[in-house]
């Protein structure tokens, strides 16, 4: 009986699963194409700076992986991540929507170039016992540049003042207007003082890697 009722509930739970993908949208590169008008008025601009929390460069996101381009605008839109503009633009877009954006940006300005497994710079002895401490390698992979799942982001090469303030917001709690819900990493981030985590930021950011600010009109 126990062995009826257990292979039953694991296929429920295949059931559900299979569900649950089914149900995924599946982005479309040349319907992202037209939906973008939003985001590059910022992402589209070389050096261009946000201003809030406070001011750092807007994120590089041509490149990015398209699963957590998808997973970080529901999650503005559902307010895990609280930043007005974001959580605005966000809840405009339907979920074809995002799957089709992010498809769109994970191929923008995508190169052939293979980064190495190991970055070209090292670290100081100070940042790479911030690095182990973080266990940061064992989610955004070789060269913080290849996650183990597409759902994490490459952060070699990004931002550093956009890396910082994003950790940053790891760690606020109770702020309606500042602060991101990820347990992961907010028990990663809540480890170290601010210095650390910008001493974490300049390094990552020095990197080699995927990640671009493509030139775009806002006329289209």
């Amino acid at each position: 009986m126990n062995k009826t009722l257990t292979t039953l509930f694991a296929l429920a739970v295949a059931s559900v699963t299979a569900l649950s993908h089914a149900q995924e949208a599946k982005g479309n590169v040349e319907a992202g194409k037209q939906k973008i008008a939003m985001c590059i008025g910022c992402h589209g601009i070389p050096g261009y700076q946000a201003s809030f929390p406070e001011v750092h460069k807007v994120p590089m996101i041509s490149g990015q992986n398209a699963k957590y381009i998808a997973s970080a605008l529901d999650a503005y839109k559902k307010g895990d991540r609280k930043h007005p503009t974001m959580r605005g633009i966000a809840d405009s877009l339907s979920d074809q929507d995002i799957a089709d954006v992010a498809a769109y940006y994970e191929q923008h300005g995508k190169t052939a170039l293979e980064l190495p497994a190991k970055p070209t710079r090292e670290p100081s002895v100070q940042v790479a016992e911030l690095l182990k401490k973080g266990a940061c390698v064992s989610c955004h992979g070789d060269n913080f540049a290849k996650p183990i799942d597409p759902s994490y982001p490459k952060i070699a090469g990004q931002h550093a003042d956009y890396l910082y303030v994003a950790l940053k917001s790891y760690k606020s709690e109770k702020n309606a207007r500042v602060g991101r819900g990820n347990a992961i990493m907010g028990g990663v981030a809540k480890q170290f003082t601010n210095a650390e985590l910008k001493a974490l930021a300049g390094y990552v950011g020095s990197l080699d890697g995927d990640l671009h600010t493509v030139p775009q009109s806002r006329f289209r």
